[in-house]
């Protein structure tokens, strides 16, 4: 590799590794995860910060933790009460899995340490075991998420194309497990997440401030923002047609059946089809709303239009449910919103 930055960075990586950590010592945003530390706050952090900003997390994880304070009441907590403690962050999966890993471990004599058997639990990807078995336990082994990928590309000012993030990050999994220290590797695997997050920002990337410029290759050139290389991805439009029905028995809803593989044991406002009606019917009704949101490739808009109430036996999901028991059931983040905005 030719003499630059980058070769720098894989010549001395201690170089690299002492300056990333003396940066993070002096600034590390205080988080409730890193006060105190233990096992199940680690894990339970890492759970909610899967593609979700630390900023949103934070009350949830102040409402988690007041709730559920350890594995085993976590573990014996219905799925219920996980899934309305979770409304809003989105990903249920997630909370699913979460619920479903604490009742692993609560039958197992000690938590595992290694990241091959913390891949065996549930919701357990690479990414999770290797934060939660550095920090928790020590083991080198290298965090690899979008923010390190994007340190790393940057770092070496490589411009291979990648066709989405996971490509990316088993591309650079071999340099980041190169950079991780046999001392302190967790405090070393949130130094990059922090760096990521804070200095080496997708946009505007603040490179005066970064403590490992003089490594990066990116920089030298001037172009960090040209780093990494994503393919972009083709947005496809998706409409929605949604029904608003209340009547006496309260607000008509959709529950998603318990074993559904998204949004299982979930309400949200039906759409037309589920009404049983078409959407050029339903969209005949006053709308009330409309809505735009984006998940993975889907940019999706959804309409929500008044109809009257159905007569006879409801459709198969449906369920009425009292305006005064809304706090009650879990509704996906976006309808709570949606549903308290029309009620208003």
């Amino acid at each position: 590799m030719p003499s630059s930055p980058g070769a720098q960075l894989i010549a001395d990586p201690a170089a690299f590794q002492r300056a990333l950590a003396a940066w993070y010592r002096a600034n590390a945003r205080v988080l409730p995860w890193r006060e105190t530390p233990s096992l199940y706050k680690t894990v339970v952090s890492e759970f909610m910060l899967q593609q979700t900003q630390v900023k949103t997390v934070l009350p949830y994880f102040a409402r988690w933790l007041a709730e559920f304070p350890d594995f085993p009441a976590l573990a014996a907590a219905s799925e219920a009460r996980v899934l309305r403690l979770w409304e809003g962050l989105g990903y249920y999966s997630r909370a699913r899995n979460l619920h479903r890993l604490a009742q692993a471990l609560a039958r197992l004599p000690v938590p595992p340490r290694t990241p091959e058997t913390w891949r065996e639990l549930p919701g357990v990807g690479p990414y999770t075991a290797a934060a939660i078995t550095s920090i928790a336990f020590g083991e080198p082994v290298a965090c690899v998420d979008g923010n390190v990928v994007r340190i790393l590309a940057r770092l070496a000012a490589d411009a291979t194309p990648h066709r989405d993030s996971a490509s990316a990050s088993r591309a650079f999994a071999p340099l980041a497990g190169a950079l991780v220290p046999a001392v302190n590797p967790g405090d070393h695997n949130q130094a990059m997440m922090e760096l990521g997050a804070t200095v080496c920002t997708r946009q505007n990337p603040r490179c005066p401030d970064c403590p490992v410029r003089t490594f990066c290759a990116a920089a030298a050139q001037g172009d960090p923002e040209s780093y990494p290389r994503l393919v972009a991805k083709k947005m496809e439009q998706v409409a929605v047609t949604r029904v608003w029905c209340q009547g006496k028995h309260g607000l008509l809803l959709h529950l998603t059946a318990k074993g559904a593989r998204r949004f299982a044991s979930m309400h949200e406002l039906p759409t037309a089809e589920q009404a049983g009606l078409t959407a050029a019917a339903a969209s005949r009704g006053k709308l009330l709303a409309k809505k735009q949101r984006g998940i993975t490739r889907y940019q999706i808009t959804e309409s929500i239009h008044r109809v009257t109430p159905p007569r006879g036996k409801l459709p198969v999901g449906l369920v009425w449910v009292p305006l005064a028991a809304l706090d009650q059931i879990t509704l996906s983040g976006p309808h709570r919103r949606w549903i308290t905005e029309l009620l208003k």
